[in-house]
């Protein structure tokens, strides 16, 4: 796949990138079509529509449909581009929608939001934030953060829309498993929906990784499943005696708990 720019000019109501096609029509459902070797999304959504809600809407419409993580973004990012005229201010309208449904509790991701806005000590270092919502959240309650994220595009888009949000976040572009930072650089490290993205090897260099940057704590999400979804990019599944292996590898004092998914919080 050709590096993705998220603020590239396109065509208004029209998107493509690759072998994607985002396209916005007068009605009807949102449709995933594949056509020989390209993918043609089309939609009638509003401004109002556009959020993070919509991650439940197009994996629930792919059910038919082989799709990849990288489709899967590409689809997102389709419908963002396409519903509201002008690059940033598609993601502005996306970013705020998206803020407004995680603080009033109506998006899915809410409770855990909330949580780990409650776990968190201090100065807070975000691993794997991709859009970053989490860190704007903890911004936006007066808590210095630092989001980190392997894509570049991701943390660029941060950059370009917190400012027109108000907010202030600082942003990494790294590896979790070797972030740039010295050790303490942090009160908690968190990581939240990340670690089912990559294999047990990866996952225990990124927990080492975290409480080298931490003062005093870690407070990592997981996503309990059945099997791992792959268009989301997951790779393995949790639960809690999992999470409990893994807080005893540490041999620091750790917490699991079950909250919309599983917890584990150490120190």
């Amino acid at each position: 796949m050709t590096l993705l720019d998220s603020l590239a000019p396109c065509s208004p109501g029209r998107w493509t990138h690759d072998h994607v096609t985002v396209e916005r029509v007068p009605a009807g459902p949102l449709n995933v079509r594949r056509e020989d070797d390209r993918l043609h999304v089309t939609h009638s959504l509003t401004a109002e529509q556009i959020s993070e809600r919509l991650v439940a809407e197009v994996t629930a419409s792919i059910q038919d449909v082989e799709f990849g993580q990288d489709e899967f973004e590409l689809t997102m990012v389709g419908l963002v581009r396409s519903t509201v005229p002008g690059a940033l201010d598609s993601w502005v309208t996306y970013y705020r929608n998206s803020l407004g449904e995680l603080l009033d509790g109506t998006a899915d991701f809410a409770p855990i939001h909330d949580r780990a806005a409650e776990l968190v000590r201090g100065s807070v270092l975000d691993l794997g934030s991709c859009f970053g919502f989490l860190p704007l959240r903890l911004a936006a309650a007066g808590t210095a953060v630092t989001a980190t994220d392997i894509l570049p595009g991701t943390m660029r888009l941060l950059d370009a829309v917190a400012p027109r949000l108000g907010l202030h976040v600082d942003t990494l572009v790294c590896d979790a498993a070797n972030v740039p930072v010295p050790d303490g650089s942090a009160d908690t490290v968190t990581a939240i929906h990340l670690l089912e993205h990559v294999d047990d090897a990866l996952g225990a260099t990124i927990l080492a990784e975290a409480l080298r940057i931490a003062r005093e704590r870690v407070v990592v999400a997981v996503p309990f499943e059945d099997e791992a979804t792959a268009c989301h990019g997951h790779v393995r599944t949790f639960d809690l005696p999992a999470l409990e292996e893994l807080g005893r590898s540490t041999g620091r004092p750790f917490e699991v708990f079950e909250h919309h998914g599983g917890w584990l919080v150490i120190g």
